[in-house]
This record gives structure tokens, sequence and C-alpha cells, in this order.
């Protein structure tokens, strides 16, 4: 091992299991409000089970305003919010808080696009079976489109890695903090130059499991 990692070997592993904790965090919001809302995203479309013009409009103005915010100031705007939430508005803690309602936006969207791929065909030969909204959307909808969510899971867990390296300015921690804090600003090229590698590989073996998982579970 390099004498430089072996030097700030404490603090490298500090800053990798910030990273998880920020993205785990974020995953278990996309999963649990992210796919439900691309979900009635999806099913309060026109032409769709619970056509709803207001709620869709709604709901879509909701992801295309956080989703077209630069997250970087999208974390400061919401430090008021994060000081409320959390107590707060710094830490890996607080890093969350932006990175969870990003994820939720970010996931639904591709939930949604996901959906919208799912043949016609086989919503309507769930209702010609007499299947319940609960059934078509269970046994239906999200059993079709599998291999969609988890590759979109798999391209935003990729996305919230990369954001994460910008929650530095809340003191978030996390690998690309410690790259630019002990890397750049303290001009250890080397140093940082392993942090990149580390990043590229976290980011290879997420894409691998997800690609394969999807491909796995892919029936058609």
């Amino acid at each position: 091992m390099p004498e430089i990692l072996v030097q700030y070997q404490a603090e490298i592993w500090q800053s990798i299991g910030e990273t998880f904790i920020m993205v785990g965090v974020s995953i278990l919001f996309a999963i649990g409000l992210g796919l439900p809302l691309g979900t009635l995203l999806f099913l309060t479309r026109k032409g769709q089970l619970l056509e709803n013009r207001y709620v869709f409009s709604l709901l879509n103005l909701f992801v295309n305003i956080v989703r077209s915010f630069p997250f970087l100031l999208f974390v400061i705007f919401l430090i008021p919010f994060t000081r409320w939430i959390i107590g707060t508005a710094i830490g890996t803690a607080a890093a969350t808080v932006p990175l969870s309602i990003i994820a939720i936006a970010y996931y639904s969207r591709l939930v949604e696009q996901s959906l919208i791929d799912v043949p016609k065909g086989v919503i309507e030969a769930a209702i010609s079976m007499g299947a319940s909204t609960r059934e078509i959307i269970f046994k239906f909808l999200f059993v079709e489109a599998r291999s969609g969510l988890v590759l979109g899971l798999t391209t935003s867990t990729i996305s919230f890695i990369s954001y994460s390296t910008i929650v530095g300015v809340v003191g978030g921690g996390g690998i690309g903090d410690f790259a630019i804090r002990y890397g750049y600003q303290r001009f250890e090229t080397e140093l940082m130059t392993y942090m990149i590698i580390i990043m590229i590989i976290l980011v290879q073996l997420i894409q691998f499991l997800g690609t394969t998982i999807s491909k796995t579970i892919d029936k058609r």
C-alpha cells in the first residue's frame, strides 16, 4: 500500500463510511418515497388508471423544480429546513436531507419513465381479468418494469455518489470532500488521484451489480 494511503488510512475509511451513509440513506428515500411518487405520476397521467390532471400537475411540478436546482444551490437553500429537521445544518446527517430530497425527485422520474415503457396491453389484460388497482401495480406494472426500475436505481445511486462530493459545503464529509480538502487544497495530487480511483472503482462495482441484477430478472 502506498505510504500516503497508510498515512491517511483512518481518515480515508471514515470518508468512505460517510459516503456509504449519505448514499445509503438517499437510496432508502428513493425507494421508500421516490418509487410511490413515480408510480403515482404514471397512474395520474392522461389516459391512465387514476387520471387526475391536478394531482399529476402538482407532483410533476415538484419533481421538475427539485431536479432543475443546481445541487450546490439546493444544499444552501435547504440549510434552514435542514437545521429545523436535524437540529444542525453541518455534518453527514445534515447532508442526507438535501440528498434524500433530490433522490426522491430523481428516482421518481425514472420510475415514471420505466412504467411508461410497459406495453399498454399488459394493463388492458390485467383489467380484463378483473384485477384491482393495487394488483395491477404490484403484480403487473412492477413485474413488467422490474428491469428498468433496477437500472434506474443503479443510475440514481451513481448520481447520488456524485452529489455526495458537493455536500462538503455543509461539512457532509465523504470521499469527494476528503479528496478536495486533503488532496486538492493541500496540493497532495497523489492522494487526490487515489481517491478518484476509489470512486471510479465504487461506481463501476455498482454499475456492474445493477446491470447484472437487471439482466437476471429481465424475462422478456
